[in-house]
């Protein structure tokens, strides 16, 4: 699982406010990790209309999202246990339109600030939950659904 900063780690000198200063081919394996705020909205299943390519978000977590904390609980080792669960890469977040508007990757590749809720600006590792903008109150664990196609959302979360 992913470390969270401490409070002391998101002080305003310039070399630990590296999301404004770094691009994301420029962060360290740190510095990326610590870039997810922990929402859990890319771990959720999305459906593909195969004729259209249209895509459909859904409410169920991958069975690896702890749905308390919002990460993964296999991280290191989540592709052995996910094959298909997605390797973010600089060159991937461009090409990955589904992540959410409020991906701090995303964000950042678009050249846009992290939020004010963001972990990194608050020093506080629940601020993405407390802000409400994490999956963990509303997602439905894998293992208790029967048809992804049930548990499709009106819009993208």
């Amino acid at each position: 699982m992913t470390t969270r900063p401490s409070r002391q780690s998101t002080a305003t000198t310039n070399e630990e406010r590296f999301w404004e200063t770094r691009t994301l081919a420029d962060l360290t394996e740190a510095q990326w990790e610590a870039l997810c705020d922990g929402c859990g909205k890319c771990c959720l299943h999305k459906l593909e209309e195969e004729e259209t390519g249209q895509l459909f978000h859904t409410n169920v977590a991958c069975r690896l999202l702890d749905l308390r904390s919002g990460r993964c609980t296999r991280y290191a080792e989540r592709f052995r246990w996910v094959p298909d669960c997605v390797q973010l890469t600089p060159a991937e977040v461009r090409r990955l339109h589904w992540l959410p508007v409020t991906c701090a990757y995303r964000l950042r590749a678009e050249g846009q600030p992290l939020p004010d809720w963001h972990p990194l600006r608050t020093g506080d590792p629940h601020s993405t939950q407390r802000a409400g903008m994490s999956i963990i109150h509303w997602a439905a664990p894998e293992q208790r659904v029967r048809r992804l196609e049930d548990h499709i959302l009106e819009r993208a979360p």
